[in-house]
């Protein structure tokens, strides 16, 4: 069976293991999730990641971040533009996650980037997500 939106699941994947303090979680790879994770990462919202081969489409394993409580630096990740709906926007209409506390992380012509990167390369692009 296909799935209608990988990337919603993908992040369905990462608020539940975030919820039940897993250290890892697993999701189906492909091109966009690692750039998503890329960004993830430099954000510091998830500790690392790597892709692992198999015959089929590969796995990416990212590995959760947590603070000294136990409690998960993501509080909140959501998806913005669907495959039903797509929201892009342009260089000076990139949203502000609580008021630059979070970040949006966009599909550009330069690549994914967060929203700062994407200000200062002056690009617009879908927005794909925001998190905190």
């Amino acid at each position: 069976m296909s799935m209608t939106d990988p990337m919603a699941d993908m992040l369905t994947r990462i608020r539940n293991a975030g919820m039940a303090a897993h250290a890892k979680v697993d999701v189906p790879s492909s091109n966009l999730k690692v750039a998503v994770a890329n960004v993830l990462k430099d954000l510091g919202y998830i500790k690392n990641f790597k892709s692992i081969s198999d015959n089929k489409q590969g796995v990416l394993r990212i590995y959760l971040k947590y603070d000294e409580n136990q409690t998960p630096l993501i509080h909140e990740i959501k998806r913005v533009s669907t495959p039903g709906r797509r929201i892009y926007v342009g260089k000076d209409e990139i949203p502000r996650v609580k008021n630059g506390l979070g970040a949006s992380i966009l599909s550009t012509s330069k690549g994914v980037l967060d929203d700062v990167a994407a200000r200062k390369a002056e690009v617009g692009g879908e927005v794909i997500c925001t998190i905190w």
